[in-house]
C-alpha cells in the first residue's frame, strides 16, 4: 500500500507569517491588512498566548492505553470521544481503542528497506495538548478544543479528549488517530502547528477570551519546550537529564566563574532579525497612519527579554538557588556539587 500524507488546511494563513523563515514585511503600498494589524496589536500588548503542542504518540496499543489511563486519571475523569460519548475506566478505554482498529493501520506493517534495514515504527496516534494561561475559564478552553477537534478531524480521524484543571493553566489532552478512515496519515509539521495555534486562538476569542498566537522568537522568547518525558520528570523532581546539566554547570562555575554557551551566537542573530522585523513593521504602520501602534511596536522591540540560552537560564536559576541557601560555613567546589544535586531533586 502506498503511503500518503494529508494536510488539513487552515482557512487563512497565519497573520504573522511575514515574520517567519526570513520573510520580510510588506513592501507594497497596501501594507498590513486589518487582521494583521489586530494581530500585531495583540502581540505588543502581550495578550495571553495559546499553546498547541504535540507531546508524542504511541507506536503500540499498550502504550496508547496507558496514556488514556493517564489523561483519564485512572478512571476519575471522563474521556470525551469524537462521537460525543463519554468513557471512564480501563475497560471502557480498551473498548474505545478496539473500536479504532489500530491493529489495521497500514503504516505499522512497513517493510524494511535498504536505507532502513530495521523498519522504523510509526505512530498510531498523535498526542496533542491545547492550553491557555490562568485564569482562563476551563469550560471555555474545553468548548474551543471541541470546535478545534471537530473542524480539524471530524469524519476523518478518530479522536478523544479530556479537560485537566489540576494545574494553574487549564488544558485539554487530545488523542488523534494518525491514520484516517480512508487510510491517509496525518503529518504534523511546524507550519501546521503554526496554523493550529492561530486557529485555536481565534476560537478562544470567539468565546470572549483574549488569546493570541505569535512565534516565540517574535515575543523575544527562545526557551525550547522540554521533551514530554523530561518535563514530567522535572515536575516530579526526578529529572536525571536536568541533574546532569546542573552538575556540568556547577563544575564550570567553580572552575571559571562564568558560563559559555556556543548557542548564544545563534540566538543573538535570531534576536537581531526579530528586532529588525519589528522596526520595519513600525515603519509600515507609520505609513498606514497607525502612529500610536507604531510607537507601541518600537517600545515592545526595545524591551524584549534578554537573550539567554537554555544553559545560561539554568545557570541563573542555579546561582539564585545558591544565593538563597548560602552559608558562610559551607563553601568550595564539593558544596557546589552537593547543591547542584539538591537543586535537581
Amino acid at each position: 500500500m502506498t503511503k500518503r500524507l494529508v494536510r488539513i488546511p487552515s482557512e487563512e494563513r497565519p497573520f504573522l507569517e511575514i515574520f517567519s523563515a526570513g520573510r520580510g514585511c510588506p513592501q507594497t503600498s497596501t501594507g498590513f491588512s486589518r487582521a494583521q494589524i489586530e494581530q500585531i496589536a495583540r502581540t505588543v500588548r502581550r495578550t495571553p498566548e495559546v499553546m498547541v503542542k504535540v507531546t508524542g504518540g504511541g507506536t503500540r496499543v499498550g502504550a496508547i492505553s496507558a496514556h488514556l489511563a493517564y489523561i483519564g486519571r485512572k478512571g476519575q475523569l471522563e474521556i470525551e470521544t469524537d462521537e460525543g460519548e463519554r468513557v471512564a475506566g480501563r475497560d471502557a478505554q480498551r473498548a474505545l481503542l478496539k473500536d479504532w482498529h489500530l491493529e489495521l493501520s497500514a503504516g505499522q506493517y512497513r517493510r524494511p528497506t535498504e536505507r532502513e534495514p530495521s523498519a522504523r515504527k510509526v505512530k498510531l496516534v498523535h498526542n496533542v495538548v491545547l492550553s491557555m494561561p490562568a485564569p482562563t475559564p476551563p469550560e471555555k478552553v474545553l468548548a474551543a478544543a471541541r470546535k478545534f477537534a471537530r473542524e480539524k478531524f471530524a469524519l476523518q480521524h478518530r479522536y478523544a479528549m479530556v479537560l485537566h484543571t489540576d494545574q494553574r493553566h487549564p488544558h485539554v489532552h487530545l488523542v488523534v488517530k494518525a491514520e484516517s478512515e480512508l487510510g491517509r496519515r496525518l503529518h504534523i509539521d511546524k507550519q501546521l502547528l503554526r496554523e493550529w495555534r492561530e486557529d485555536f486562538a481565534t476560537m478562544m476569542r470567539e468565546r470572549g477570551v483574549a488569546a493570541n498566537a505569535t512565534p516565540r522568537a517574535m515575543q523575544g522568547q527562545n526557551k525550547r519546550k522540554s521533551q514530554d518525558g523530561i518535563y514530567r520528570a522535572q515536575m516530579r523532581g526526578a529529572s536525571t537529564a536536568v541533574r546532569e546539566r546542573v552538575t556540568v554547570i556547577a563544575k564550570e562555575l567553580a572552575l571559571t566563574g562564568t558560563i559559555r554557551d556556543p548557542a548564544r551566537r545563534s540566538l543573538l542573530k535570531t534576536r537581531e532579525t526579530a528586532f529588525g522585523h519589528w522596526m520595519k513593521t513600525a515603519e509600515v504602520l507609520d505609513a498606514q497612519g497607525e502612529a500610536v501602534l507604531a510607537g507601541e511596536v518600537r517600545h515592545f522591540a526595545r524591551h524584549l527579554p534578554p537573550v539567554l540560552t537554555d544553559k545560561e537560564r539554568l545557570a541563573a536559576q542555579f546561582i539564585q538557588h545558591l544565593e538563597s541557601r548560602r552559608s558562610p560555613a559551607k563553601a568550595g567546589i564539593e558544596t557546589t556539587r552537593e547543591r547542584a544535586e539538591e537543586f535537581t531533586r
